[in-house]
């Protein structure tokens, strides 16, 4: 929904990050490992944010700092427009954390409103399909079912490590939602990095 109205993903990414924590100040390089962005589309969105009115910057210590503009004239609908979409995405999550011991989702397909492989990519041990299954038929509307992946932590780290073109697909897709990362892995962090 919001990739409709708004044509950049960093752009909705940078609008989340600021609407949802209005009262933090970030600054380029914070913004390219936080959202996992290129430095060159964080900075042409900042500029254009900015040039809007939503953002303000400011120097301190020789950096310069972005923070949202709580005064700009649509402020409440765009951060209440941002929480509708986050308790969608944060409630599916949820939801399906109740299906076993989940270390990592990404939602993408259906969830992002795109083509893509799979709708939803789990990593744990213990999920339970049939609940997953469940979850998925009552709580997503859509005409078709859900696409899902499930692997165990050992077979993803295996996977990552081979730099697996199904995974690196996803997990490199900055539409996709990553809802939960219970993860310190290297490798993650090596695929974001990689696209700069």
């Amino acid at each position: 929904m919001l990739k409709r109205l708004f044509t950049s993903s960093t752009r909705i990414k940078l609008l989340t990050l600021f609407l949802l924590h209005p009262e933090d100040e970030y600054f380029i390089r914070e913004l390219t490992r936080k959202l996992n962005e290129q430095i060159n589309s964080v900075r042409r969105e900042l500029d254009n944010l900015k040039k809007a009115g939503l953002l303000k910057s400011k120097f301190k210590n020789r950096k310069k700092f972005y923070i949202v503009d709580k005064n700009f004239l649509i402020f409440a609908e765009l951060k209440s427009m941002i929480l509708k979409m986050q308790s969608d995405h944060e409630g599916i999550a949820k939801k399906l954390t109740k299906c076993g011991d989940i270390d990592f989702m990404v939602l993408s397909g259906i969830f992002v409103n795109k083509a893509s492989t799979v709708d939803l990519l789990i990593v744990g041990n213990n999920i339970n399909r049939e609940k997953l299954e469940t979850i998925l038929n009552s709580e997503v509307a859509t005409k078709r079912p859900v696409r899902y992946s499930i692997l165990t932590r050992d077979d993803f780290i295996y996977r990552l490590e081979c730099k697996d073109r199904f995974l690196t697909d996803i997990l490199r897709d900055h539409e996709n939602i990553t809802a939960i990362n219970k993860l310190t892995i290297p490798e993650l962090t090596e695929i974001g990095e990689n696209e700069e």
